[in-house]
């Protein structure tokens, strides 16, 4: 069973307009590396030119902020559901 991977309206044109994805992964590394794969353009969406994840992209692994857990090295098992969230900025 794989992983589930909700993408967000910004990157779907890069998923050809698919709202989830599914992917083998044993971290969420792999998961990036797995999505770049499949859909060219995803890990320069996700991650800054030093490999790390950009600051304004959350990712969650079954609601879990990854920053709170081991980040691109978090651990992934089969049914995990990851979901891409853009930060969101605004003001008065």
């Amino acid at each position: 069973m794989p992983v589930t991977v909700k993408i967000p309206t910004p990157l779907r044109a890069l998923t050809l307009n698919r709202d989830t994805v599914s992917t083998e992964a044993g971290t969420l590394q792999d998961l990036v590396a797995n999505l770049e794969s499949e859909f060219p353009g995803m890990r320069e969406r996700l991650c800054d030119d030093t490999g790390e994840l950009r600051r304004f992209v959350n990712i969650y692994v079954n609601g879990e902020d990854v920053r709170f857990l081991q980040g691109l090295s978090t651990d992934l098992k089969a049914g995990d559901e990851v979901s891409i969230v853009p930060a969101v900025a605004g003001g008065v």
